[in-house]
């Protein structure tokens, strides 16, 4: 990161410190009463946390530093916290602030109370996020059900931003879950931000039927379906369901349903019907 380009992003942290509700000006792992875990991943764990003064709840996402360095993984830290600390919208997660000590790197995060979403139909809301992401010239590559969290207002939040990256650059690398990959990963080729809408119809699927697209035995055989765009809907599904289904899982990226059509797809519409 280059000196311009490292004071635009600390000035950006800076504005987040100060809109944050947590203004303790300096902050550490003592300045909360750390409860339960609520999820962990590969370099740490999340916990629900109330920070004393101010007596807000958050979660804290806290990361072993020397886990990050064995796996290379700091670079992935830093896109992570520059993409999520300029990114306001209802439907992600907020970044409130974030600190190190000799140990850990935690984030301050928005704690949001209902937990990991695998039930719930909220498509529309994630079409809203993610053209917000998109239009930030933003690709997450990383759409899962564990990465989304609804809140009391039944809200969807995205979270996770380890993974993404900017639209400006040619991207080629291999990342996501095994179960989202699109085709053009599987297949090595150069991808764009329409690895979400991929992401969007897995996703969707499994929202219906509770269970995973994709999944074979081995990666092998995995790998093989999703590059043949291989599968099979239930009988369960409507009509609409289906073709909205199909139309996010093609092959060829140029193929996929937009963003903005998919709000106006029948399926969508006459959910939306439903809530009213």
């Amino acid at each position: 990161m280059n000196q311009k380009n490292n004071e635009e992003y600390q000035k950006e942290i800076k504005e987040i410190m100060i809109s944050s509700p947590i203004r303790v000006p300096q902050i550490s792992l003592k300045s909360f009463d750390i409860g339960r875990g609520i999820g962990k991943g590969q370099f740490g764990r999340v916990y629900i946390a109330r920070e004393k003064i101010s007596g807000y709840i958050v979660a804290l996402k806290v990361l072993t530093i020397k886990e990050l360095i064995k796996k290379n993984a700091e670079r992935q830290l830093r896109h992570e916290v520059e993409i999520q600390a300029n990114l306001k919208h209802p439907n992600i997660l907020r970044l409130l602030r974030h600190f190190q000590d000799n140990i850990y790197f935690v984030l301050i995060l928005e704690y949001v109370a209902k937990g990991e979403l695998y039930k719930k139909l909220y498509i529309a809301q994630m079409v809203g996020a993610l053209s917000y992401i998109h239009r930030k010239h933003i690709i997450h590559r990383d759409i899962k059900p564990e990465n989304l969290l609804i809140d009391l207002n039944d809200e969807i939040k995205i979270g996770d931003f380890g993974w993404s990256v900017h639209t400006s650059q040619r991207h080629k690398t291999f990342c996501s879950t095994l179960d989202y990959l699109p085709p053009e990963m599987v297949e090595g080729k150069e991808h764009d931000e329409k690895v979400d809408i991929w992401s969007l119809g897995v996703l969707c699927y499994e929202l219906l039927t509770g269970t995973v697209l994709f999944e074979e035995a081995g990666y092998t055989e995995t790998y093989k379906r999703i590059a043949k765009v291989e599968f099979t809907l239930p009988d369960h599904l409507s009509f609409e369901a289906c073709y909205l289904i199909n139309s996010l899982l093609q092959h060829d990226p140029k193929q996929r349903l937009p963003l903005k059509d998919i709000l106006r797809h029948p399926w969508i519409q006459k959910y939306k019907k439903k809530r009213e």
